[in-house]
Formats: structure tokens, sequence, C-alpha cells
């Protein structure tokens, strides 16, 4: 099964990365990733994994996705890699903070600016933001400073 495999490729690639693991898991994919297969890696060493600020973690996922469609070709499912269930708990806080400054923007009918973040963030936060009345957001900012900006707009 291709879940297996997958499961098989994350075990030697952070084996090979010299980081011990507990477990490799295949969970439910949680906060409407219902297509995607999650992986979640238990390791007490989540930190060589993770990274300041996540940014083991986004490339962890990038490398495993691309490693996983070398080897398994376009039969690969589409999947991401959790570890200590780190992501869970940043969509959890990202969606606190996000529900919080769009309603301060909408409120002070003025554009709140977030603190820099990773391109997984910034594509999370323009996410929450989509669909909501009088809010849009943008992107600014080069390479670790990019950041996004929640901006209040008038309804037509």
């Amino acid at each position: 099964m291709e879940s297996e495999k997958i499961k098989s490729i994350i075990k030697e690639f952070i084996s090979k990365l010299g980081v011990s693991h507990e477990s490799v898991e295949e969970t439910k994919a949680k906060n409407g990733d219902g297509d995607k297969i999650q992986f979640t890696i238990k390791t007490a060493e989540s930190g060589v994994l993770i990274g300041a600020k996540g940014t083991h973690f986004s490339a962890l996922n990038h490398l495993l996705r691309k490693i996983v469609a070398k080897q398994l070709g376009e039969t690969a499912p589409a999947f991401f890699v959790d570890v200590n269930d780190y992501r869970e708990g940043l969509l959890s806080d990202l969606k606190t903070k996000v529900g919080i400054l769009r309603e301060r923007a909408i409120s002070f009918k003025t554009n709140v600016e977030m603190e820099p973040m990773s391109s997984y963030e910034r594509m999370l936060v323009h996410t929450l933001c989509e669909g909501h009345p009088n809010i849009k957001t943008e992107s600014l900012g080069e390479g670790p400073m990019r950041r996004v900006v929640i901006k209040y707009v008038e309804s037509v």
C-alpha cells in the first residue's frame, strides 16, 4: 500500500538525519485537509525537525513530498508530515490570532500588519481570511521579513 511505502520513506529519511523517533503513524487529517494523508512523527528530538519558527518543518515536508513523488511517481497521494502535533498547534494558534486581527481590522477600519512568517504560515493566513466580507490580505516584504497585512476594505 502507498501509505506504508511513504511511512517507510519517512522513517528512512529521519534516520539518515540522525534523528531518533518513537513512531511514524498515519493519522486522520484535520483542519480541512480531508484529501491529504497525514503522517505524524513522534520524537524527543522535535527541535531538529521543526527548527526555529518552523523553518526546518516546512523544508522537511517539501523534501519528503519530492522524495515520495520521485519514488512513487504519479501514484503518490497528497500527504503532509507533522512532528509531535506541531502543525496542529500552529494552525490552532494562527486561527486564533488571525480571528482577533481580522476583527481588529474591521472594528477600527484599518490595516493590521502581522509579524514576518514562513510562506506556509502566510498561505494559511490568506486562506483563513478568504471569503470574509470587508477583508483582503496581501503579502509585503522580502525573504525572511515577508509578512501578511490584513486589510479592511469597504463593502460596495
